[in-house]
């Protein structure tokens, strides 16, 4: 039978001190609610449905283009359970083990929801619950058991005897996996019977009970994945943790990191081996490492891929392909449409955007290359500019092969400079130059003797 995941993402989240929701608040590099949604995919969820309700259009636009999501809106936020109802009346019955997930519950593992569906499954349970142990249960509905393990009762902590505070230390996590067919039909059972006159989805356990359906538990391993967040601290602290698991998994996988404290990388960006990540490095998006790199220290990178054996220091990159052999920094910002090949050299202070530079050629300090297509073995002089802008329109700048650019030279767009040419110093070009030619547009230099000397007696005698 088909898995469905309901992801509840409709609370306000009052303690966040925000004007948007919640669940859109990032951790690393993704909203919260996206790494639950991962997670339900991961664990094999046919179907993800994902409740929304405080900032629903904010909520919505994070799944604009994810095909596999289907939102719900939660108009009256009266429970839990309420939310489970509006999706049933919404997109009809449940079928298949329904899982029961929450956008502000990030740190939850595929693994744990697979073990969570299997025990539904291989026991026919109307519910299982998944529990957790952590270090201090104050607080947590405590998970009451018969003799034969299954669960007779949640007993919420304000509930529980002094001697059941002690002794029950298993607690509800608030994630659930129901069969779908018996939580259609029962879910219109759940009451308001409560001081907050909300639909709680716990008691189904109860209403499960009394039916004689089965009910059991699933323990996670680590509490640490049912970390709820209502605050910018538990944000951070969620962070942290989510940053330990993704940094010791690539070390595990031949990466080195210097202070792995200091490195945060995204859930969807790949690091070969034998690659070094410095402190304060930042890897978002689609970003993908080659083997035999150095990345950072001070370098943020987002949707940028890096080939083989490259050296990327202090640098800002959006949307870039950089190929082998290649260094960049520091102190470079990469914009979107930038492609460095094999071997090219973008130094100290040098801004490129949407351009190629070619094999070996050099672009090496106080630079901005845009809108430009540049050949193999060429090299840019400090402070040398495409002038690709012009108020309204961007114009191209085409440099070929073997060219030597002087220093603090213009190049107003749309210019061509040919093959082999050489571009003396301080000059700004307006038009083509061919290939093999010198081209110089300077100024004539006067030179007066004795002037500065007869100017300092000048304001010693005004003094």
């Amino acid at each position: 039978m088909p898995i469905t995941a309901i992801v509840l993402a409709a609370g306000e989240g009052t303690r966040m001190k925000s004007s948007h929701p919640k669940v859109a608040h990032k951790l690393l590099d993704h909203p919260l609610v996206w790494w639950t949604v991962r997670t339900a995919r991961e664990a094999g969820a046919d179907r993800i449905v994902v409740v929304v309700g405080n900032g629903a259009d904010e909520v919505r636009a994070i799944f604009a283009n994810d095909p596999d999501v289907t939102c719900v809106e939660q108009k009256e936020r009266l429970g839990t359970g309420h939310a489970v109802r509006c999706v049933r009346d919404e997109l009809g019955a449940f079928s298949g083990p329904t899982v029961i997930l929450y956008g502000d519950t990030p740190l939850i593992r595929p693994e744990t929801i697979v073990a969570l569906v299997e025990e539904t499954r291989t026991n026919h349970n109307a519910c299982t619950v998944l529990t957790m142990c952590p270090p201090d249960p104050t607080g947590y509905g405590r998970i009451r058991r018969d003799a034969d393990g299954t669960v007779e009762a949640i007993v919420e902590h304000k509930d529980c005897t002094p001697e059941e505070q002690a002794s029950l230390t298993e607690c509800n996590s608030g994630i659930y996996c129901f069969c779908g067919g018996r939580l259609t039909d029962n879910i219109d059972k759940i009451t308001t019977n409560n001081a907050q006159g909300e639909y709680y989805l716990t008691d189904m356990v109860g209403i499960y009970r009394e039916m004689g359906e089965p009910v059991s538990a699933v323990c996670a391993s680590d509490y640490s994945e049912m970390l709820g967040i209502n605050s910018r601290i538990q944000l951070a602290e969620a962070t942290k943790v989510m940053q330990r698991r993704i940094n010791e998994r690539l070390m595990s996988e031949g990466v080195t990191m210097l202070d792995p404290d200091q490195v945060w990388v995204g859930a969807d960006v790949t690091v070969g081996r034998d690659t070094e990540l410095l402190p304060q490095t930042m890897l978002w998006g689609a970003t993908a490492i080659g083997s035999d790199c150095v990345i950072g220290p001070n370098t943020r990178l987002t949707d940028v891929t890096v080939a083989d054996g490259c050296s990327i220091e202090e640098t800002v990159g959006y949307e870039t392909v950089i190929e082998r052999d290649v260094t960049v920094g520091p102190r470079a910002f990469l914009r979107p449409g930038t492609h460095l090949l094999a071997g090219a050299h973008v130094g100290t202070h040098v801004e490129i955007k949407n351009s190629t530079i070619g094999e070996d050629s050099k672009v090496p300090h106080l630079s901005y290359i845009g809108d430009t297509t540049m050949g193999s073995g060429v090299n840019i002089g400090a402070g040398s500019i495409t002038c690709n802008y012009d108020g309204k329109h961007k114009s191209p700048t085409t440099i070929g092969n073997d060219v030597f650019i002087g220093s603090d030279t213009m190049m107003v767009a749309p210019v061509t400079i040919g093959d082999g040419a050489l571009v003396g110093a301080s000059s700004c070009i307006t038009s083509d130059v061919p290939a093999d030619a010198l081209a110089l547009e300077r100024s004539k230099q006067q030179v007066i003797k004795g002037w500065a000397a007869a100017r300092r007696k000048r304001m010693q005698e005004e003094d």
